[in-house]
């Protein structure tokens, strides 16, 4: 049986990468399955709204009709993954009404796969919010994210239970090169023919990241 799979992309701190992130996995999935659904909760611009306009919408969660709107979207076994880059100001907010509309059991019952994509820091807000995602999300749907641009050296012992995909911290000037609102990773991917460069292997090695998490949820839903 197959399922849709709903990424969410949260951390409780600015600044982590969570976009980066988001964008890297919906142009994953846009190569991989020709089509994404991706979802832009945040406040400060630029956001995956700006990185990503043609698949992306905005959503909003600040009142009832909102989050009733971003939900039905989300239960919805079409076949389409679906990536939300939720903003730090809204991951509180968010959480509380998955635990109050009971969303991971009702998207099991309709054969979706929430998959959380935690993107860790080191300080006590981050393992604040950890500590409450592993009391209501189920192991094997949570992800710590390492992004080593942010977290530098060892990640904080709470995390070492969980799966870990870590991201390799690129150069400054790589970083501000892919931080550049018309980079594509796939289209650099397709247009540099050296595939020995840093940022050639870089963004292979987290598509692949990417491809496990996949095999993973196929493995458990099998």
């Amino acid at each position: 049986m197959s399922y849709t799979p709903v990424y969410i992309i949260c951390s409780p701190r600015p600044l982590v990468g969570k976009t980066m992130v988001a964008r890297l996995l919906s142009e994953f999935l846009l190569l991989k399955n020709g089509t994404v659904a991706s979802f832009d909760i945040n406040l400060k611009e630029p956001s995956l709204l700006d990185y990503l306009p043609k698949i992306t919408e905005t959503a909003e969660i600040d009142d009832t009709f909102g989050k009733m709107q971003l939900m039905d979207r989300l239960i919805i076994d079409d076949g389409v993954a679906k990536v939300i880059d939720l903003g730090f100001h809204a991951f509180d907010e968010f959480f509380k009404m998955s635990e109050e509309i009971g969303f991971i059991k009702e998207a099991a019952r309709r054969h979706i796969a929430p998959i959380i994509l935690f993107v860790a820091d080191t300080d006590r807000v981050s393992a604040r919010g950890h500590e409450m995602l592993q009391q209501q999300i189920p192991a094997s749907a949570l992800v710590t994210i390492d992004n080593e641009f942010v977290v530098r050296g060892e990640m904080p012992p709470a995390f070492s239970n969980d799966r870990m995909l870590r991201i390799a911290a690129l150069p400054v000037f790589l970083k501000t090169y892919i931080d550049r609102l018309n980079f594509s990773f796939t289209d650099y991917l397709r247009q540099e023919r050296d595939s020995s460069t840093e940022l050639h292997q870089w963004i292979r090695r987290n598509y692949l990241g990417f491809r496990e998490i996949e095999l993973n949820l196929i493995l458990q839903k099998s």
